[in-house]
């Protein structure tokens, strides 16, 4: 497996490994762009992918300006393998070295990703207009989790 920082010319087996996710499904894959990715890696924040034998089979991004986790996605068949937590963890890392600002995402309620954010220490804050379960990890929170 390799960790690396995500770049544009990845934009296509990004959005490959977001349309093969059994949950958290996005219903019509043109909702997302080409532009809408690029903007993410190269104006907005930051992202990084998970490679075995040169195919990306997963991938976060993290976005400065609304201070959320924009997406964080693994290939059904590579789940359960770490992958997602080490994505995460390079994520935050990086996002907590440039802001102290708490953290928010958004998940389906009753899926793994649920389980998977509170398990590393996520906590819900309300629901979304989309009803999706929001969820938020603070700075203080985050470095008691990962360095006591």
């Amino acid at each position: 497996m390799i960790f690396r920082e995500a770049q544009t010319a990845d934009i296509k087996q990004l959005h490959s490994v977001r349309m093969s996710v059994n949950e958290n499904v996005l219903p019509d894959p043109t909702l997302l762009t080409v532009k809408e990715y690029d903007e993410f890696l190269s104006v907005k924040g930051k992202g990084w992918v998970c490679e075995i034998k040169d195919s990306i089979v997963g991938f976060g991004i993290v976005d400065l300006e609304k201070f959320n986790i924009w997406a964080l996605f693994i290939k059904p068949e590579h789940e359960g393998k770490g992958i997602g937590k080490k994505l995460q963890n390079i994520m935050l890392t990086w996002y907590f070295s440039r802001t102290k600002h708490r953290i928010w995402l958004g998940t389906s309620p009753n899926t793994r990703a649920e389980v998977f954010y509170r398990n590393q220490g996520w906590k819900e804050v309300g629901k979304q207009p989309n009803g999706e379960i929001r969820l938020e990890l603070n700075f203080e929170d985050w470095k008691k989790k990962y360095f006591t």
